[in-house]
């Protein structure tokens, strides 16, 4: 329909509102018969995209950018098809161009009209799936409490399966089963969609039981892991010793090919912002120079990136003298303001009128200027333009997962730096390093520079 609509639009547009010449006659029937014959070969483009996987409904930059390839591609194969059959398609030059751009546009409008549609629905009882949950683990409240409201999450809790008297104080509103076979004794098998097991009993017989229940009344079947965390990154399924099929879980996404990759766009990217910064980094120079008080013009401290490597960060100077490479906790002390401190990290490490900053050093901080000089560690490749902040020792020690966050390289911004990091707690910075470093793609790394121009700009969680 999107598909229809756009290029029926940009016949429109410009053969019947745009009174100019057009190159070629063609009929609005031919030319609508042409595109209707092209369009399964269009949806089929799409479906290699991966664009009707269940798993693109939640990841809407990837869909986007799937959209926009998968629409120049179909409009690459009409273009083709006009080239191999010796026919003219478009009656101007411009008509491919105007069904190109309102395709694009309609079909993410169809597809997040969709979307409401089929929440709005959800509120009616159109759609639910009734979900029985097997397992008395730490997961499994996880999963009941993010489901609970079936109107929301389209998922209608109809029993949980464990221990009865501790899951009916916390699951008062949801029938509880003491087995698997009261469960689906008291329910009947059409009445459930979806059975999701949170742990594995010990008896395997158990276990199978549950499974082939699902297989026999057709129900979905899902697992989830005791140990989710296991399970969260790049994983694998392959053959080991070419007969014995093994899950492969590493730390990241971010490996083999990838890694090269990362590297060349660091490197091409970094070249091209240090030319570009080289103006305002002199300028920056001058002005710390003549205001920032005695001291040289760079800040350099000794940092963590990837695999526990040390590295010395470059930064404009923005502290005075007397504080400089000195810890919050110490420079606050040597000040005479000791109760500073706790005001510091109560508001997640930040204050609003810093003490041991100069004026043009506080300037450069809430502009993130300061962080310039860093695209020379970019182009030495101690640091990537994207990744976990990177932190010097007695930080590092304090996040839980470090050793997950130090298997990439650390970044000049990630997440955490687009996400507000003033707003948010030490912890949930590591979290959302955590995220990056276990679901890492090169279009997030382009999605989180774009958005780190737009923090810049509203000026939105410097520190």
């Amino acid at each position: 329909m999107a598909l229809v609509a756009a290029f029926t639009g940009a016949y429109i547009l410009r053969v019947s509102v745009d009174h100019r010449p057009i190159a070629h006659t063609i009929h609005a029937d031919t030319y609508l018969n042409i595109f209707l014959l092209l369009l399964p070969f269009w949806i089929l483009t799409f479906a290699f995209l991966g664009l009707y996987n269940a798993s693109i409904y939640e990841k809407r930059f990837t869909e986007a950018a799937r959209l926009f390839i998968g629409s120049f591609i179909g409009l690459l194969f009409v273009v083709s098809y006009g080239y191999a059959t010796n026919k003219v398609v478009f009656p101007a030059r411009l008509v491919p161009v105007y069904g190109f751009t309102l395709a694009f546009l309609f079909l993410l409008v169809f597809r997040n009209l969709a979307r409401y549609i089929r929440s709005e629905l959800f509120r009616y009882d159109i759609g639910i799936t009734n979900l029985l949950v097997v397992g008395n683990t730490k997961i499994a409240d996880e999963l009941v409490a993010s489901l609970a409201n079936w109107q929301i999450s389209g998922y209608r809790i109809v029993g949980i399966v464990g221990n009865v008297k501790e899951n009916q104080n916390r699951f008062g509103k949801f029938k509880v089963f003491p087995t698997f076979e009261a469960a689906v004794a008291k329910l009947h098998a059409r009445d459930i969609h979806s059975i999701v097991q949170t742990e594995l009993y010990s008896s395997n017989q158990e276990n199978n039981t549950i499974l082939e229940f699902a297989q026999t009344n057709h129900i979905a079947y899902r697992f989830i892991p005791g140990n989710a965390e296991l399970f969260v990154g790049n994983i694998v399924v392959e053959l080991f010793r070419s007969s014995i099929p093994v899950i492969a879980v590493h730390q990241t996404a971010l490996i083999g090919w990838g890694r090269i990759v990362k590297r060349l766009f660091d490197l091409v990217l970094g070249v091209f912002f240090l030319l570009i910064a080289s103006p305002f980094m002199l300028a920056i120079a001058i002005l710390i120079l003549l205001f920032g008080g005695r001291g040289g013009i760079f800040f350099r401290q000794t940092r963590l990136t990837r695999f526990n490597h040390e590295f010395r960060v470059f930064k404009f100077r923005t502290a005075r003298v007397e504080y400089n490479n000195l810890m919050p906790k110490e420079a606050f002390t040597k000040m005479g303001r000791p109760e500073l401190t706790k005001t510091f990290y109560e508001n997640s490490e930040y204050l609003s009128d810093d003490p041991r900053y100069s004026k043009i050093g506080l300037f450069l901080r809430k502009t993130s200027l300061d962080e310039l000089p860093q695209l020379f560690n970019v182009i030495k490749g101690e640091l990537s333009l994207v990744g976990p902040r990177a932190l010097v020792p007695q930080e590092i020690n304090l996040a839980t997962k470090r050793h997950a966050i130090l298997s990439v390289k650390s970044g000049i911004t990630g997440l955490a730096q687009i996400s507000g990091r003033k707003d948010l707690p030490f912890n949930e910075r590591r979290k959302l390093d955590l995220y990056y470093v276990q679901n890492w793609s090169l279009w997030m790394d382009i999605m989180i520079i774009l958005k780190t121009f737009r923090a810049v700009l509203r000026g939105a969680g410097a520190k």
